[in-house]
C-alpha cells in the first residue's frame, strides 16, 4: 500500500550533512515535503520541542548528546511535547548488543548505516502498520520490547492478569493486536 506522506513532520538529527541531505532526498521520494534537521542532539531536542515532529530520524553518534541520550531525554523528560514520538535510530553500528542497548533506551525502530530507500521505507511502513504499545515503568518509556508471539515459552508471565490467559491471549491483550 502506498501511504500519503505528504502531511508528516520529520525531523532527521545528524550530524553529517551529506547524510542529511540524502536522507531528506530519500524522504522527498516518499512526498514527505515538512523536514527538519539539526547536527546534534541537544539542538535536536530544542527543535523537537519547537515542532513536536511526527517521526524523528536520529543518528547515534554524535557530540555533545548521541542519539541514545536525545531519545531517553525525549522520553523522560518532563517538558517533551510527545514522549511517544516515533524514533527511528540510523547507525553504522548493527552488533546486537547495540540494538539491544538502543531498544532498552526506547527507540522505536533501528536502521543500519548505509541503507537503501527501500529500507528506510520498510521502517516508516512499520510504524505506520504495526506501532508498538508503549510500556512505561519507573526506569523505561518506550515501545514493548517484544516483537512477537513466541508460542513456545513456556515460562511466568510478565504483566498482571496474565496468569489466566494463554501465552498468545496474554501477549494480544497487552498489545492491543486482537488479530489473532
Amino acid at each position: 500500500m502506498a501511504y500519503d506522506f505528504s502531511k508528516i513532520k520529520v525531523l532527521i538529527v545528524e550530524d553529517n550533512q551529506p547524510m542529511v541531505e540524502l536522507v531528506r532526498s530519500i524522504l522527498d521520494t516518499f512526498g514527505v515535503k515538512n523536514v527538519i534537521s539539526a547536527s546534534n542532539g541537544e539542538i535536536g531536542f530544542t527543535k523537537y520541542r519547537q515542532e513536536n515532529p511526527d517521526l524523528m530520524l536520529v543518528d547515534w553518534m554524535m557530540k555533545p548528546m548521541n542519539g541514545l541520550q536525545l531519545t531517553e531525554k525525549i522520553r523522560k523528560s518532563t517538558n517533551t511535547p510527545n514522549p511517544y514520538v516515533p524514533i527511528i535510530l540510523m547507525t553504522g553500528f548493527s552488533e546486537k548488543r547495540r540494538v539491544l542497548r538502543a531498544r532498552d533506551t526506547g527507540v522505536t525502530e533501528f536502521l543500519v548505516k548505509p541503507f537503501k530507500a527501500e529500507d528506510l521505507y520498510k521502517r516508516l511502513v512499520q510504524v505506520i502498520e504495526r506501532p508498538r504499545q508503549f510500556v512505561k515503568t519507573e526506569d523505561f518509556l518506550g515501545p514493548d520490547r517484544r516483537r512477537k508471539v513466541d508460542d513456545s515459552y513456556k515460562g511466568p508471565r510478565r504483566r498482571e492478569g496474565d496468569e489466566d490467559l494463554p501465552l498468545h491471549d496474554a501477549y494480544k491483550n497487552h498489545t492491543g493486536n486482537n488479530k489473532g
